[in-house]
C-alpha cells in the first residue's frame, strides 16, 4: 500500500511538472473557462446557469482523453512498463494510478472553476455539493476508463490523438457543453446519448444544479457502468510493451465500452 501511494504522489506531481500534461490537466480547461465564460456568457446567457458543470466535464475530459492516453502509449512504447514489470508493479497499478490523477487534477479544476464563476461571470454554483462531487465523481470515472482504454488499445501516440478526438469533438459540439441537447434536431439529440457529456451533463442538473432533469439517477448509474467497463476492457487488453504477445484478447473488443450508452440511448427513446 505504502508502495501505492508513493506511485500515485509520483504520477500526480509529473501530472503538474510535465509541460505537456500541465497544459492538458490545467492551462487549457482552465484558458478555455475563461475564454468560455466570457464569450459564451455574452452571446448565451444560459450558458452562465450550466458553466460550472459544463466546465468541470470540459477539465475532466482534457485530462481524460487529451492528456493520459498519449502518456500511457508513451510509456509503454518506451519500455517504462516492461522495467515495472521487472520491478513487480502489477499491471493493474499502472492503469487505476493515472486513472486516478487525471480525476484528480480534474477535481482541482472544477473546484476552481466552481469558486470563481460566480464572481467572474455570474454563473451558478451547484445548490447540492454532495451531489455535484457524485457526479463529478462518476463522470471522470467514465472518461479516465474510457481514455484508459484508448490508451491500452493504440499502437501509437498518432492513433490516441485520432480515437480521443473520435470522442472528444463530438461530446463538445452535442453533448450538452456548449448548447443544451433539448435544442439539438432529434437525430443529433440521439445521437447525444451515445456520449459521456450528455449523460454527465443530466446527472449535474438534476442531482447538483437543482434543475429538473428526467432520469439523472439513471444517467449516474450509465456513467458508472460505461466507466466499470472501459477499465475492466483496458485491464484486459493492457500489454507491457509493443511486442507484448500475452494480450487476452483483440482490440475489438474495446467496442464493448459503448454498452451502457447503448442502453441509455434504447432507455432513453422509450
Amino acid at each position: 500500500m505504502r508502495a501505492f501511494a508513493l506511485h500515485l504522489g509520483f504520477e500526480f506531481r509529473i501530472g503538474i511538472r510535465n509541460k505537456t500534461l500541465m497544459l492538458m490537466n490545467y492551462l487549457f480547461p482552465l484558458g478555455c473557462y475563461v475564454l468560455f465564460g466570457s464569450l459564451l456568457g455574452q452571446v448565451n446567457p444560459g450558458f452562465l446557469a450550466i458553466i460550472v458543470p459544463a466546465m468541470s466535464v470540459f477539465a475532466i475530459m482534457s485530462g481524460a482523453l487529451l492528456g493520459m492516453p498519449d502518456t500511457l502509449v508513451s510509456a509503454r512504447n518506451a519500455g517504462i512498463f516492461r522495467s515495472y514489470k521487472i520491478n513487480g508493479v502489477p499491471a493493474l497499478s499502472l492503469l487505476v494510478i493515472p486513472v486516478l490523477t487525471s480525476m484528480m487534477h480534474a477535481l482541482v479544476v472544477a473546484l476552481v472553476i466552481a469558486a470563481t464563476a460566480p464572481a467572474l461571470f455570474g454563473g451558478e454554483s451547484p445548490r447540492n455539493w454532495a451531489g455535484f462531487l457524485l457526479v463529478f465523481a462518476a463522470a471522470a470515472f467514465a472518461l479516465a476508463g474510457a481514455g484508459a482504454l484508448i490508451g491500452v488499445v493504440s499502437a501509437n501516440t498518432r492513433m490516441t490523438v485520432l480515437l480521443s478526438q473520435l470522442v472528444f469533438i463530438p461530446s463538445m459540439i452535442l453533448g450538452g457543453l456548449m448548447l443544451p441537447v433539448s435544442i439539438l434536431p432529434d437525430t443529433l439529440a440521439r445521437v447525444s446519448r451515445i456520449l459521456p457529456t450528455g449523460y454527465a451533463m443530466d446527472a449535474f442538473a438534476g442531482l447538483a444544479m437543482g434543475q429538473d432533469a428526467v432520469g439523472a439517477w439513471l444517467s449516474l448509474a450509465i456513467l458508472l457502468a460505461a466507466g466499470a467497463i472501459a477499465f475492466g476492457l483496458a485491464a484486459l487488453l493492457f500489454g507491457w510493451d509493443p511486442k507484448n504477445t500475452t494480450r487476452r484478447a483483440h482490440p475489438a473488443w474495446a467496442v464493448l465500452a459503448l454498452i451502457p450508452y447503448a442502453a441509455g440511448l434504447v432507455l432513453y427513446s422509450v
